[in-house]
C-alpha cells in the first residue's frame, strides 16, 4: 500500500504539531490492525499534559518509526531517557511521554486501536 502525506487523515491539529493517521495501514500478527502515521511537531512540544489521565500518565501504545529531521527525547515511567534524531529509526515501548527538542517531522507504525485511544484522549484534553 503507498500513501501520499498530504492524503493521510489530520487527526489533531493544535499550534507546534499537526498529528496524521491512517488507519488500517496493515496488519501485525498478534497486535492486530496497525495505523501509518506522519507526525509534524514543534519544539518545545511536551505531551506530558495531553497524557494526563493516561496509565501511568503517559501513552501505553508502542511505536516504531523513523524522524524524518529533528530531534525528540522519550522518558518513561522510570525517568530513563532517549533521544532519537534525524535519520533514526526507533522503537518506543508502551509508558512513555515525548519532548520535542528541535521541530520533527516522524513517520510511525503503531497499534491502531491503541493509539487511536492515545488520539481520542489527546484530542479531548485539547478540546479540554
Amino acid at each position: 500500500m503507498r500513501i501520499a502525506k498530504e492524503n493521510v487523515d489530520v487527526k489533531m491539529e493544535i499550534p507546534g504539531a499537526v498529528i496524521r493517521q491512517r488507519t488500517d495501514f496493515g496488519d501485525a500478527t498478534g497486535l492486530g490492525k496497525i495505523s501509518g502515521e506522519y507526525f509534524s511537531l514543534s519544539a518545545g512540544v511536551d505531551t506530558t499534559p495531553l497524557f494526563k489521565g493516561l496509565h501511568g500518565d503517559a501513552c501505553q501504545c508502542p511505536h516504531w518509526g523513523f524522524v524524518l529531521r529533528g530531534q525528540l527525547t522519550t522518558t518513561d515511567a522510570g525517568g530513563a531517557q532517549e533521544t532519537v534524531n534525524a535519520n533514526d529509526l526507533f522503537y518506543w515501548p508502551p509508558g512513555h511521554n515525548v519532548k520535542v527538542g528541535i521541530d520533527a517531522e516522524i513517520i510511525m507504525f503503531s497499534p491502531q486501536a491503541e493509539h487511536s485511544h492515545v488520539i481520542g484522549h489527546m484530542i479531548e484534553k485539547v478540546k479540554g
